[in-house]
């Protein structure tokens, strides 16, 4: 099998259920994405690793029809809700592009996987975003 390494630091796929690790802030609770060398919120200095939610809902949504070139179009980028907290930005990655309705806020989403591409050694980059989980509005 060949080897796969995460696009981004904070997708954990050796342990389980591939899923996103936060950094919680120790002093109010806000988590971030990536390496904070203080809190946004309120300044302090200690963060724990925290598991995130693989489920949230879609808060907005854009549906994307112009990108540099060799990236496909449309596509639809969103602000995820997650279920244990915490907000991320990434691309649904089903659905029907063309019909903004699919992506109503408060759709529910899975996290999901994707090879993204692979290197000349034969490792595979995976990437993340969500799958719709019912096709109906809340």
């Amino acid at each position: 099998m060949s080897a796969r390494v995460p696009l981004v630091n904070y997708l954990v796929l050796d342990d389980g259920d591939p899923h996103l690790l936060a950094l919680r802030c120790d002093s109010c609770g806000a988590k971030f994405f990536n390496r904070r060398n203080a809190c946004a919120s309120c300044g302090g200095r200690g963060f724990t690793a925290t598991r995130m939610a693989n489920t949230g809902r879609i808060r907005t949504f854009s549906i994307v029809h112009r990108a540099p070139k060799g990236i496909p179009v449309p596509f639809v980028a969103a602000v995820i809700d997650l279920d244990n907290g915490g907000r991320i930005q990434a691309n649904v990655l089903n659905g029907d592009v063309l019909n903004p309705d699919t992506f109503w806020p408060g759709t529910q989403v899975r996290l999901a996987t994707f090879d993204a591409g692979t290197d000349s050694a034969g490792t595979v980059a995976v990437g993340f975003g969500y799958e719709i989980e019912k096709e109906a509005h809340v």
